[in-house]
């Protein structure tokens, strides 16, 4: 089985709504890209970004259309670049989305197909949104999934927590990052 590490939306724009809380989640993810690299396992970033002038948003979306400034969101602004703290080294992938799910509007089962990569483990900021929204999509599409627990991070804790202990388990994998570097 082939697998591969998909670290989302974890990019400067949304890291920065966190502050304080992404510092231990940053240091956790980077123990996960490390260990990944070492053991050649395929890294791939995903972020979210949309073209000049959003084209790719409707008023109907809730979600986007929300954004006060979609411009700061544009596909070669700082807000949408991979955090600074999260290294990005020569073989990893960096897709763009345009929607929640990591697949929504990219490329990345493309990708994934290429790689013959059939199983993923999923990081990355928020829980309620990429991550619930990836291992819906990836578990249609007959992934094999693991969540890394404490890779991902949500606003609400108990909402995280019940998706890590009530929800996900149904469709993934849940465990920690030292629980799947062990794994390697």
């Amino acid at each position: 089985m082939s697998h591969a590490l998909l670290v989302m939306d974890m990019q400067n724009g949304i890291v920065e709504r966190f502050s304080d809380e992404c510092a231990p989640l940053i240091d956790t993810i980077a123990s996960a890209l490390d260990a990944a690299h070492r053991a050649s396992v395929q890294v791939i970033f995903v972020r979210v970004a949309f073209r000049d002038g959003a084209p790719e948003v409707s008023p109907r979306n809730k979600s986007f259309s929300a954004l006060a400034n979609l411009q700061a969101m544009a596909e070669d602004g700082p807000t949408t670049q991979v955090h600074s703290d999260l290294v990005v080294e020569p073989g990893d992938v960096i897709v763009t989305k345009r929607r929640v799910s990591a697949f929504a509007g990219s490329d990345l089962d493309v990708v994934l197909r290429a790689k013959g990569i059939d199983s993923l483990v999923l990081s990355g900021i928020a829980t309620s949104g990429v991550v619930l929204s990836t291992i819906r999509q990836a578990a249609d599409l007959d992934f094999g999934i693991t969540v890394l627990s404490d890779a991902c991070l949500d606003a609400d804790a108990e909402v995280h927590r019940v998706l890590m202990e009530k929800v996900f388990p149904r469709q993934a994998n849940v465990m920690t990052v030292h629980e799947w570097v062990a794994q390697l």
